[in-house]
């Protein structure tokens, strides 16, 4: 004969889980894990806190000097609670950052530019470790009839604010009235450098970006078509040495 002894409770690993991050996440609107000490569990909160506290912290370092340490301890933990990260690695947890505050960040007193600022820090990082190549310009003789890209690593941005110049001595509490144009690009020695441009520039670019290849003349005649400028000529002689000045920086890339 056999005995049978009884099967022991089945635990569902998955619930446990939940229990557990959820209290990890949020200990003050979340009960604690019946099962772990809760000394225990609050170090490993600390220490997961405190590792996404330091990265938010190195990776947007002028918005953590804008904010007294209570503020930003209350910014990062309301991402810690309020966030579902996409992704596990550690290098996009700044893409999320960006995410939760354009998404789910609803707080009074913000920064009115807080999500700009956020945006523009958040760049210099993605540029730098981009896995994309430089495409270095050799040869751009007769660059009007040449085929033109912008480089994948080379982004326009434009800004209500003027990001690149916010610091704890300049701490604007509107928009001016003219945004800010930005060319950020990493250059041949992988230094991200970051441009202010006019309009005409950004607008140039933002064409050939949205066209992804295109005749250098074409894209000028285009832009001087919908200026509706008296003298379009001058605005395809403006481009063109824009132009010129962008593929001298590898900013944008003639392919053909």
């Amino acid at each position: 004969m056999h005995s049978s002894l009884p099967n022991p409770e089945r635990v569902d690993f998955a619930a446990k889980q939940r229990e557990f991050t959820d209290y990890i996440r949020d200990p003050d609107n979340n009960p604690p894990p019946t099962d772990a000490p809760l000394e225990r569990v609050a170090v490993y909160r600390e220490l997961l806190f405190n590792n996404i506290n330091g990265f938010l912290s190195s990776n947007f370092p002028v918005l953590f000097s804008l904010l007294e340490a209570e503020q930003w301890n209350a910014l990062a933990q309301d991402f810690f609670v309020k966030h579902r990260c996409e992704s596990p690695y550690f290098s996009e947890i700044p893409e999320e950052f960006i995410a939760y505050l354009q998404n789910e960040r609803n707080q009074e007193g913000d920064f009115p530019f807080l999500v700009e600022l956020a945006h523009y820090e958040w760049v210099e990082m993605a540029l730098a470790i981009s896995k994309d190549t430089l495409a270095i310009n050799a040869d751009y003789a007769n660059l009007a009839a040449r085929t033109v890209a912008l480089s994948p690593l080379a982004w326009p941005l434009a800004y209500q604010y003027p990001v690149h110049k916010i610091a704890p001595e300049f701490i604007p509490d509107s928009a001016p009235d003219q945004p800010t144009f930005l060319v950020v690009h990493r250059n041949a020695a992988d230094d991200v450098v970051f441009i202010e441009v006019t309009p005409m520039t950004y607008q140039l670019l933002a064409m050939i970006q949205a066209q992804e290849q295109v005749v250098a003349g074409d894209c000028l005649q285009q832009m001087a078509q919908a200026s509706g400028h008296p003298n379009p000529e001058l605005i395809v002689a403006g481009g063109l040495q824009i132009l010129d000045e962008m593929v001298a920086k590898n900013i944008i890339a003639v392919v053909a």
